[in-house]
């Protein structure tokens, strides 16, 4: 310290003031860089944010209202509900396949693709009111591939 001390002191008055200039420079920057410019960030891009997050909040209100609804639904008979579900896996044509197991339906897939399964889940739900309780499935470049398992005949 004695050694950092001599050596200012040996410095001239202008290399004193250049160094003091230097080192306010430096501290303004590593202000700018460490609080003022993220917090800059954040309110600029905090619209943008919390219009996305709006938007989700609506879908989910949405989802909550379609669930609600489902839940007030009387339950369909097992029969209805299994025409219901072949219905849907007709669409899905030779990638899928339908065994009905009592209170249960397994549906196999062989390259289904992600929307047509989406359809499928959603039609499902609403027209047989069935819930997905297991799936066993994989993903590649053909689609889905495994086994979906939904309960029928009960209250959703």
């Amino acid at each position: 310290m004695n050694a950092l001390q001599a050596r200012w002191a040996a410095l001239a008055v202008r290399e004193r003031r250049l160094v003091l200039v230097a080192a306010v420079v430096i501290g303004a920057a590593l202000l700018w860089a460490v609080g003022v410019q993220p917090a800059l960030r954040t309110l600029r891009s905090a619209p943008a944010e919390q219009a996305r997050l709006e938007l989700q909040w609506q879908a989910m209100q949405r989802q909550a209202a379609e669930a609600g609804t489902l839940r007030a639904a009387p339950p369909l008979p097992s029969g209805m509900a299994a025409q219901a579900l072949q219905g849907a896996t007709d669409r899905l044509g030779g990638t899928a396949r339908l065994q009905l197991q009592g209170e249960r339906a397994v549906l196999t897939l062989n390259g289904v693709h992600g929307d047509a399964l989406a359809q499928w889940l959603a039609e499902a739900r609403r027209g047989a009111r069935a819930r997905p309780v297991e799936a066993k499935l994989q993903f590649d470049d053909a689609g889905y591939r495994g086994s979906l398992v939904v309960a029928i005949g009960g209250r959703v």
